[in-house]
């Protein structure tokens, strides 16, 4: 979202720039707008309404560039923060306001995007003012500049307006922002008629136009002056050097009542497309936000995808679409021409039509997801066995190649699946675009890293489920959204959808969802300190398991049962449930379990005040870490044994096993013991955030 493309033509020379985050983006040497580029420069250094009152600024200062699609207000924008970004050493920000299908963009995933580019916390699941709050205090010491592009309306730029006025809003809206005081808009029309003429000779050459200067200036004329028009028109006498410049004039001027200059210069140029490239062009409104890659497109289309690359290259010549400077192919669909696009989408094609572009869009996106997770896993295993039998269009070299794909298409694929939801008519193939996303994503970027994404997914998951009257992936997504919850701080809201989750498993006959959910509800009790809760539903989870004979589970239990106990100061309570914990590893014949069970037992039995049962209960937890080869449990016990042994009145023993401890890990102290199995593990608590279960064992 932040860092994308130019929203609008504006005749420029290719050139590169790179942004915070390493991507590259198009830019382009500027045409004119230079008395709207220094009123615009001095409007900076203007002395604003609390200046003038005697009060000190109490946010940034806002600039607003207003115009119609295609008028080349974007390119301002970027124009002027290109000159002004010397004066803010913190950098460039960016964010689009309005998505393609021109519906608001919400603030939440705007102030994440702008959060991230700050390298600041975006805890997943945040509240849109929460994040809004986290980014005004992290532009509060930072002196940027803002671009809001394409805002709707005053209240999207007043929640994200820094609280500063080191820092530089510029705000490019169709028109005036009404609800934020001190706003001057710089309204654009067209070109002079000098820059437009010179916008079109970087298309046609200086010889066309130097032979009839005059035909040049009627050709600029039912363009509208206008950027984006030029542009088509340029693209177009670029292709055909036969034709003249004043032919392609007359033809405009004969569709003089067909609309705005615009609409009339892209329906002169659509007219002339072959029938297939006509076809693609229409489809790559369907494109998710307005990216697309040839591998889109040929879904889109139905044709090859070295044909849709082929097209699309032809289309950025004739400048219909934009290329997108990045590491892969990628283009970017102007916004100016998306509603021009689906208007005759609508009026060429049968809704049956269009609905089975989208469902080709979305079973190639989720065979690529599919190979970029298949390719990280082992050679031989299942999942490469099976890409093996793909196209090679659909297979990646190596794991950094599909991670590199990952990456650059990653905003278009959380738009696909958002859109896919959304429809309500592909549901099936929404589900397994989400399963196939939340895949990927954690064999490239780990659970820990994808979680604000994961987060919106699973709430995606979650739509579907509850419209289609599904409890089993409803009982899914919300476990994964708690998981979340929880490990944020937000144990109340956890709570809630653990509970929520337990009647939709119940609901679906699912024991594991069921189980999971109990339990989970008894670790929310236990992080909120509520003791005697936590044991009930810790032992509600038990009775099932019990019942299910499923003893690694019912091992874990008791131990989590004691440790709630140890919190509520019941020892009696905990010591039990240590010792039935250990006798099911025993019998499970997990070491490092057994090893971490014994030493919370000899812990407790400290507590209860008996060290001399706490100093023979630790020796034996550190003979069984010494089996299980956990040589930092193993010092951590040896500490404790130092300890205990001080306490006992035996300080030449107690330097012997400090020295173990200190041979064992160097200059490395653990902190104190091992976690003991009462908690979930990381990696458990990460595969059940991942997590998407579904009744179809498909992908």
């Amino acid at each position: 979202m932040t860092n994308q493309a130019v929203e609008e033509s504006s005749g420029r020379t290719r050139k590169r720039r790179r942004t915070r985050r390493g991507q590259e983006m198009t830019a382009t040497q500027f045409l004119g707008r230079r008395r709207e580029l220094k009123d615009l420069r001095a409007d900076i250094e203007r002395a604003g309404l609390d200046t003038l009152s005697g009060k000190k600024a109490p946010r940034a200062r806002v600039l607003l560039i207003a115009g119609r699609p295609g008028t080349g207000r974007t390119a301002l924008a970027e124009e002027l923060l290109d000159q002004v970004a010397d004066q803010y050493p913190d950098g460039v920000l960016r964010a689009r306001l309005t998505a393609p299908d021109r519906t608001p963009v919400p603030t939440e995933r705007v102030a994440r995007d702008l959060l991230n580019d700050l390298e600041l916390p975006a805890p997943p699941g945040e509240s849109a003012d929460d994040l809004a709050e986290r980014l005004r205090e992290g532009l509060s010491v930072r002196r940027v500049v803002l671009l809001l592009d394409d805002a709707k309306s005053a209240e999207q730029v007043d929640e994200l307006l820094p609280q500063t006025p080191d820092c530089l809003v510029v705000a490019v809206a169709e028109g005036p922002l009404t609800g934020i005081p001190d706003v001057r808009p710089c309204t654009l029309g067209g070109l002079d008629t000098k820059s437009a003429v010179e916008l079109l000779t970087r298309h046609t050459g200086s010889v066309r136009i130097t032979c009839d200067p005059r035909s040049a200036e009627s050709l600029v004329e039912e363009c509208g002056a206008e950027p984006a028009a030029l542009e088509i028109a340029g693209g177009w006498l670029a292709v055909r050097p036969k034709e003249s410049v004043a032919d392609l004039a007359k033809q405009l001027h004969a569709l003089e009542r067909e609309g705005p200059a615009l609409a009339r210069v892209f329906q002169h140029a659509y007219a002339s497309l072959p029938a297939p490239a006509a076809r693609i062009l229409r489809y790559l409104s369907l494109a998710p936000e307005g990216y697309v890659d040839p591998h889109t497109a040929s879904a889109l289309a139905g044709c090859s995808v070295s044909a849709a690359r082929t097209t699309l290259d032809d289309f950025v010549t004739l400048g219909l679409v934009r290329g997108v400077d990045s590491e892969l192919p990628q283009y970017e669909v102007p916004g100016c021409l998306t509603p021009l696009l689906r208007g005759l989408t609508e009026t060429l094609d049968r809704p049956a039509e269009v609905q089975l572009a989208r469902a080709r869009m979305l079973e190639r996106t989720v065979r690529l997801l599919t190979s970029c997770r298949a390719v990280t896993e082992p050679d031989g295993s299942p999942a490469r066995k099976k890409l093996a039998g793909l196209p090679s269009a659909l297979r990646f070299a190596d794991p950094e190649a599909a991670a590199e794909w990952l990456g650059v298409r990653q905003p278009a694929l959380l738009a696909a699946a958002r859109l896919a939801v959304a429809d309500g008519e592909l549901d099936t193939l929404a589900r397994r675009l989400m399963a196939a996303l939340v895949r990927a994503l954690v064999a490239h970027r780990g659970p820990e890293d994808a979680a604000a994404e994961l987060y919106g997914i699973h709430r995606l998951v979650l739509d579907v489920a509850e419209r289609r009257d599904l409890p089993r992936e409803k009982a899914a997504a919300l476990l994964n959204l708690a998981d979340l919850d929880a490990r944020t701080g937000r144990t109340h809201d956890a709570l809630a959808r653990y509970r929520a989750a337990l009647d939709a498993g119940r609901a679906a006959g699912d024991p594991y969802a069921t189980g999971r959910a109990m339990e989970s509800v008894g670790g929310a009790y236990q992080e909120l300190g509520d003791w005697q809760r936590a044991v009930d539903w810790y032992g509600r989870a038990l009775a099932q398991r019990l019942t299910r004979g499923e003893r690694a589970d019912v091992a874990r239990l008791h131990g989590r049962i004691a440790t709630a106990h140890t919190y509520a100061g019941r020892y009696g309570d905990a010591l039990r449930g240590w010792r039935s914990a250990v006798a099911g590893y025993r019998k499970e014949g997990d070491v490092p379990a057994q090893a971490r069970a014994l030493s919370e037992l000899a812990r407790v039995q400290e507590y209860a005040g008996r060290p001399e049962d706490s100093l023979y209960t630790c020796q034996e937890a550190v003979e069984w870490a010494r089996q299980a080869k956990d040589v930092r449990l193993q010092a951590a016990l040896q500490l404790r044994l130092a300890d205990t042994l001080e306490r006992l009145g035996d300080p030449a023993a107690a330097k012997l096993h400090r020295g173990a401890a200190e041979r064992m890990l160097g200059e490395e102290m653990p902190g104190g013991g091992s976690g003991g199995p009462a908690e979930a593990k990381p990696s458990e608590q990460a595969a059940n955030t991942c997590e998407i279960r579904s009744a179809s064992a498909e992908d």
